[in-house]
């Protein structure tokens, strides 16, 4: 692996290129990385696993995204968009990008345990949502990607918090919900790293820290906003989009999001 100006290690070409960040067609970026130059260093598994889990996320996240004009026709009810059918329709993404199915994991393994419960995750909040999708003569639902992640990311936590935890955060400026707000050590990155003039574009940042008295390996892998995303995020800066939230004043390109994955050790 070749290390980057500031220690941290840049993908392996297996895995190079993130791609931009859409709200209508989410291109899933895949990246296994090593990890970074730390006093206590983690492992290739630690990368992976993390990884594999950010992946699925963001496969789970672009079938929202693009079943986005289904679920918010007034003129539907059943949108057919289970539970099962997110979860396939992610599955074939996820295995088109990478030749692996998710479902073959060890499920006796850690990665397996963290990759069913994010498949069990993804089935849970689809199933809650069912009446909002289905309510028919409503138009918007405010069931976007965002919000689908964020519930996912919640009942990963609830079901596997001793093991490991996932969340969606920003810049804090770009934050809508206080739940997504970056602690200090995504703040950090995200200032120090992610917006540094010389960072290399879609590289995740990983070390080990502590957490809360334990040693756990931590990434954050940055999105960036697509041409489709400028239409909630984008200019005129202030003006209020369809989610009620006044846009930042995005452009394309910029950095609008991080998926922040910690493995406890």
């Amino acid at each position: 692996m070749k290390r980057g100006p500031t220690g941290h290690v840049r993908p392996s070409r297996r895995w190079f290129g993130m791609p931009l960040l859409t709200l209508l067609v989410m291109a899933i970026a895949w990246a296994a990385l090593s990890p970074t130059g730390a006093s206590r260093a983690a492992t290739d598994d630690d990368t992976e696993v993390a990884m594999r889990l950010a992946n699925l996320l963001r496969a789970a996240r672009s079938v929202i995204s693009n079943n986005q004009a289904l679920i918010n026709d007034p003129d539907v009810g059943d949108k057919g968009l289970t539970g099962d059918k997110v979860l396939a329709d992610a599955i074939l993404i996820y295995e088109a990008q990478t030749g692996e199915d998710p479902r073959d994991a060890d499920p006796a393994s850690r990665e397996g345990q963290l990759l069913q419960a994010q498949m069990d995750a993804i089935l849970a909040v689809m199933a809650e949502n069912q009446p909002s999708i289905n309510a028919p003569g409503i138009g918007f639902k405010g069931f976007i990607p965002a919000v689908f992640a964020r519930l996912v990311n919640e009942n990963f936590n609830a079901a596997v918090g001793d093991l490991a935890m996932a969340k969606v955060t920003a810049p804090p400026e770009l934050v809508r919900n206080r739940k997504a707000r970056p602690d200090d050590w995504e703040k950090t990155v995200i200032a120090e790293d992610f917006l540094a003039p010389g960072w290399e574009r879609g590289m995740a940042f990983s070390e080990i820290v502590d957490v809360e008295g334990r040693d756990a390996f931590r990434i954050l892998v940055p999105e960036y906003y697509g041409a489709s995303c400028l239409s909630c995020h984008g200019e005129p800066a202030g003006e209020v989009d369809v989610t009620g939230y006044p846009k930042e004043g995005g452009k394309e390109g910029d950095l609008g999001a991080a998926i922040s994955i910690t493995l406890f050790k």
